[in-house]
């Protein structure tokens, strides 16, 4: 009876759906908001020719305070909206064109608040021999950029993913041998 025991639970082992044995990973670029929908609701407050600077920090959108806000000079912002001699100041937005224009007083947020959570499934056995690893992977991306002249808001952007869903079915016939050279050191010949 005890071998039977044995038997059944090495093989639920090795055809097992990982069951919280496989690794996760949550990949959280901390902010103050905490789904995609929150800092959009905060993004569509922002008022161009309105905002301020103070506005913004009120609202999450502060690089001194408020984590991964990075601040962007106007060289940065140049080379973003003019990325090659066939894109002219006149093809740009007034408000950016505007801020360009007056150089050190320009600047802009750049904000990549998210939040992944990647999950391995499948079998145990397959996984820690490395013959075949998947992963699911969910959450959300948010990113936008907020342009500003003399700490007043011209122009704003936004972009990202709401809904991240991601499936990675990795094979490896050999297993462990499969990445042996990346374990084993060169070898040598003279």
């Amino acid at each position: 009876m005890q071998k039977i025991f044995l038997f059944v639970s090495f093989w639920l082992f090795l055809s097992g759906c990982g069951g919280g044995y496989l690794p996760s990973i949550k990949h959280t670029t901390k902010s103050p908001w905490i789904h995609f929908e929150e800092a959009k609701r905060s993004f569509d407050m922002i008022i161009p020719h309105e905002t301020t600077t103070e506005d913004l920090k009120k609202l999450g959108f502060d690089p001194f305070e408020t984590p991964n806000v990075k601040l962007v000079t106007y060289l940065e912002l140049l080379e973003r909206f003019m990325p090659n001699q066939s894109i002219s100041m006149k093809d740009l937005d007034p408000g950016v064109q505007s801020c360009l224009s007056v150089r050190e007083l320009c600047q802009g947020y750049e904000v990549t608040p998210q939040m992944l959570n990647s999950e391995r499934y499948g079998s145990v056995f397959m996984d820690l021999l490395n013959f075949r690893r998947k992963t699911i992977t969910t959450g959300w991306k948010f990113n936008a950029l907020i342009v500003l002249k003399n700490e007043l808001v011209v122009h704003k952007i936004w972009g990202g993913e709401p809904n991240v869903s991601k499936f990675e079915d990795k094979r490896n016939p050999l297993g462990p041998l499969q990445d042996i050279h990346k374990v084993m050191p060169p070898i040598k010949i003279y």
